[in-house]
């Protein structure tokens, strides 16, 4: 009896542990986007969208380009800029030399069966209208790292 009371007990403790440790890396980062980042590059790709992102003399600004900004500096990451049409940012995206687009691109974009895409936020339109982010599919880490820090700095 006392036997099978600690084998219950040993099976008990292995199972937890078990499952502790699969919890503990949840949520995922496959491709490292979060762990990179963090005191080195934040590679964004940007596409012009009158009152959020502007683009003159190779810099780009705007209310978008703020917000990434201050998500770079809160990684002590360095952000560089590429710019181009949004089907350009995808391709990046997806061939890994882009960690995030921002533009104009909204909850529907046709863009998400390739890339990641944040839930929609609302503070920084001049017209309200809802605008997300997109990431490379899978990296859920830097996803959620970057949805925490918008729900912080841009008020809905």
């Amino acid at each position: 009896m006392i036997r099978r009371g600690i084998r219950s007990a040993v099976a008990l403790t292995l199972a937890g542990a078990v499952a502790l440790s699969g919890c503990a890396s949840m949520p995922r980062d496959p491709g490292g986007t979060l762990d990179r980042i963090s005191g080195g590059e934040l590679r964004v790709g940007a596409s012009p969208s009158e009152g959020l992102v502007d683009v003159a003399g190779g810099a780009v600004s705007g209310p978008l380009a703020e917000v990434v900004e201050k998500f770079a500096d809160a990684h002590d990451a360095r952000t560089v800029w590429t710019v181009g049409s949004e089907e350009d940012l995808v391709r990046g995206i997806e061939d890994g030399s882009l960690d995030l687009a921002v533009g104009g691109m909204t909850d529907q974009t046709p863009w998400a069966v390739k890339v990641g895409v944040s839930r929609a936020f609302s503070g920084l339109s001049p017209d309200a209208t809802p605008v997300v982010m997109l990431v490379p599919l899978g990296e859920n880490g830097f996803l959620s790292e970057l949805e925490a820090f918008l729900d912080e700095e841009v008020s809905e």
